[in-house]
């Protein structure tokens, strides 16, 4: 009898004791979303491109989940792609937290694309000593079609004003950015309202944010505290970073051009192994790198046509001409091989010819090289007995006997020569030579593998 009502005081016990972690539990978290409101920081120091704006999305998407006060981009870039910048763009606009876009440090610039970033922020700042703006769509190497020039024009300028009037700014200046690529260093960008303040660093920042009221998209305000507040950096993950290297179009040129050499060293030299696996390699990793960034069908024509010219060149002699073909077109195929508006993401002149030049005189010396080699007589095994000069030890008619290389060799001839003439080996069946008499004037001459093949035909 008093078992049941004790197993019932236990079983009641129990169940308060799990209320009261339960409780515990939500508090503890509660406490801790409480003390994680951090402000996070990340470096965006890159050109604008698909790896650089996973890492700003990244950020933002950490940033969220810390509940962070504040997410703080140090921003220094030359441009870049359209479309990664819209994306970190529409990122910016839809992020939970306050993302606050940092031109840092003193003499680094956010140019073209970096500009749409800074005017897209809840807040923008600048360090001293730095620049902003000459955002005006361009085509470099070659002319544009006048309407899609104004087409690009006009929706890369209407799409600055958009940014411009949700947050705040002076639309007119921010037009003339993309319109006439005018640029403003921070004081000016500060007097004429395209940014918000300017901080010496990180520190004096996060005190003038401190307390400022922003408005976000949505209508609500929202008083920032940064005071005090914990800095948590986002670095970069592996991933990213290799990204990251592989997305610059200059660094995609030079693997692909070392991976093309390898490759063709070990189709002229078969069996060098090593070639071939650093070839695949950087090969890949530049395919991969290209793939990233958007490929003029033009500049790829015109790298096969360089490559056709530097073999055509190390089979004919056209005394350099058509390796010099191969060079221009090499150099102008790089330079249009990115099909981007912004200087910032195509391959660098000095680069394309940097590379241009050594290639050409890699693969016209590696092929000829190669030629040379098969038609340099062969000294071992059977084949290099073809060439050799001996004398007759018996008459042929056609068998006998010869002397060749100081050994007695049975030989067959396809005609009479005569007891202690010379004779040149021009063949090899089975174990006996195949030999034809000299002309008494006739120097020695060395026989290639095609003479061989030639003779056997005959035979």
């Amino acid at each position: 009898m008093t078992r049941a009502p004790l197993l019932c005081y236990i079983i009641a016990g129990f169940m308060k004791l799990r209320r009261l972690i339960v409780q515990a539990g939500c508090l503890t978290v509660l406490l801790c979303g409480m003390a994680r409101a951090d402000v996070h920081v990340v470096t965006f120091d890159d050109i604008v491109h698909p790896a650089s704006a996973q890492l700003v999305e990244r950020a933002i998407r950490v940033a969220e989940q810390a509940r962070s006060r504040a997410l703080i981009i140090t921003l220094r870039t030359p441009g870049g792609l359209v479309s990664a910048m819209r994306e970190i763009v529409e990122r910016i606009l839809a992020s939970r937290v306050p993302v606050v876009v940092y031109v840092s440090p003193s003499g680094a610039n956010a140019a073209s694309a970096g500009f749409f970033i800074l005017i897209a922020a809840d807040v923008a700042a600048m360090a001293p000593g730095t620049n902003t703006g000459a955002a005006h769509p361009v085509a470099i190497g070659m002319e544009q079609d006048r309407t899609m020039y104004e087409k690009a024009e006009n929706d890369a300028a209407a799409y600055i004003r958009s940014l411009a009037e949700k947050r705040g700014r002076n639309i007119e200046l921010a037009e003339a950015a993309v319109r006439t690529s005018r640029s403003y260093t921070e004081t000016e960008a500060l007097r004429e309202g395209l940014i918000d303040l300017i901080a010496r660093d990180l520190p004096d920042l996060l005190a003038q944010l401190d307390g400022r009221t922003i408005r976000r998209l949505g209508g609500e305000t929202v008083t920032m505290r940064t005071k005090g507040e914990p800095v948590v950096r986002i670095e970069p993950t592996l991933r990213e970073r290799v990204l990251s290297f592989l997305a610059n179009p200059n660094i995609a040129f030079v693997l692909g051009a070392i991976g093309l050499l390898m490759i063709y060293f070990e189709l002229n030299n078969p069996g060098a192994i090593i070639p071939a696996v650093v070839g695949t390699i950087a090969l890949v990793l530049a395919l991969y790198g290209f793939h990233l960034l958007p490929i003029s069908l033009t500049g790829v024509l015109l790298l096969i046509i360089a490559i056709a010219l530097f073999i055509a060149e190390a089979k004919i002699q056209s005394f350099g001409v058509l390796g010099l073909g191969g060079v221009v077109s090499m150099i102008i195929g790089a330079l249009m091989l990115v099909d981007a508006p912004d200087p910032a993401i195509q391959i660098q002149r000095s680069i394309a010819i940097a590379i241009a030049i050594p290639t050409a005189v890699a693969m016209i010396v590696i092929l000829r090289l190669a030629m040379k080699a098969r038609e340099q007589k062969v000294v071992t095994g059977d084949l290099g007995m073809v060439g050799l000069i001996g004398t007759a030890e018996t008459e042929l008619n056609p068998e006998g006997q010869v002397f060749v290389r100081g050994e007695l060799w049975s030989a067959i001839a396809s005609s009479r020569i005569a007891k202690g003439e010379r004779v040149r080996v021009v063949g090899i069946e089975g174990l006996k030579l195949r030999v034809e008499a000299m002309q008494p004037l006739e120097p020695p001459r060395q026989t290639s593998i095609l003479d061989v093949a030639r003779n056997e035909e005959r035979a």
